[in-house]
């Protein structure tokens, strides 16, 4: 199971009969339903509109499940099948290969509640729900604690996962806990110390847990205005030095400390080099866009470029942030 934490129909479920017999109803030849449920599983679905960088190739089989028990019915749908499991949220981390993705990739983007407590100061929000939004809602609340995450493309899931941060603050900085789910079907709250954040990183990735909620510490009773201002000028330095004028997965690699990825590879003569439609971004190094018509293939290639290019001057193998799903040629 892969785990990135979009697109298609929502589901929800009523009664799943767990008979193995039932456990596939097929539609027009094409729709699979899972029995007792409304939840659509699609093949062949395309994926590439659906993530940030606008390319790759289909799934295997797709569903988008809206609630927690409509999530468990379809991974047991995917464990009698044998299917591997692949989890997205927006896609906003991810380069999907142009060969696509087999078993049943899930969507967890319509994951979508928050409660705000102002009495714990704390905010529990669904795995899909967009962590710029949230940071404008807080704002506007005049709570403190989100201003630095105005600009990070994503959802709570894969925020989580990926310890996901910007300004000198990070997940890790405010998270109380996060709900998980095994593939077993069984529920764990874990603490930050037990999801063993490091930079960039955590416990979860690459592992078979899904992220299906978070708890926020947050700081309420200032003012909103105030709080306002500090998150547009954050979203106003994001746009400013980072480019968006073009589809991107954001940061491409994290910084090997004392440097940063952007400044070794502008070091390295990189800027506004291309492979195909794909070009290390002129405005920060450490973004690689797509200047249309680019394909998965040619991001990776230019992927590859630049960690040997930087490796050969400075001794320093890049380390990827933004996560390959799928097959890739090793040698391009």
């Amino acid at each position: 199971m892969t785990i990135s934490q979009a697109i298609g129909n929502v589901c929800t479920i009523s009664a799943l009969t767990t008979k193995k017999q039932e456990t596939i109803k097929a539609v027009d030849s094409k729709v699979i339903y899972l029995p007792g449920t409304d939840c659509a599983i699609k093949p062949q679905a395309s994926l590439s509109a659906f993530t940030s960088y606008r390319v790759g190739g289909g799934a295997e089989w797709y569903v988008a499940p809206r609630n927690l028990e409509a999530l468990q019915a379809s991974i047991e749908y995917a464990q009698e099948l044998s299917l591997p499991v692949t989890i997205l949220g927006a896609g906003s981390n991810l380069l999907v290969s142009d060969q696509g993705i087999p078993g049943l990739v899930i969507a967890t983007r319509h994951f979508r509640s928050k409660h705000f407590d102002p009495q714990t100061g704390q905010l529990t929000v669904a795995a899909g729900e967009s962590i710029p939004s949230l940071a404008w809602e807080a704002a506007d609340l005049g709570w403190e604690g989100l201003e630095w995450a105005v600009g990070i493309p994503g959802t709570v899931g894969g925020a989580v996962v990926m310890n996901a941060g910007a300004h000198n603050s990070c997940i890790a900085d405010m998270l109380v806990s996060a709900e998980v789910l095994s593939p077993d079907g069984t529920l764990e709250t874990l603490t930050p110390s037990e999801l063993g954040y490091k930079y960039r990183t955590s416990l979860l990735q690459g592992g078979k847990r899904i992220v299906t909620q978070a708890t926020f510490q947050l700081q309420p009773g200032a003012d909103p205005a105030t709080v306002i201002a500090t998150t547009k000028q954050h979203k106003q330095h994001r746009l400013s030095t980072q480019p968006y004028n073009f589809p991107s997965c954001g940061s491409v690699f994290r910084n090997p400390k004392p440097y940063t990825a952007g400044w070794l590879i502008e070091q390295a003569g990189l800027k506004g080099y291309q492979i195909g439609g794909a070009q290390v971004a002129l405005l920060h190094a450490n973004f690689i866009v797509n200047r249309g018509g680019a394909k998965a293939s040619d991001i990776f290639c230019l992927i590859r470029h630049i960690q040997r290019e930087v490796e050969e001057r400075w001794s320093i193998w890049l380390e990827p942030e933004v996560k390959m799903i799928g097959e890739f040629q090793p040698v391009c």
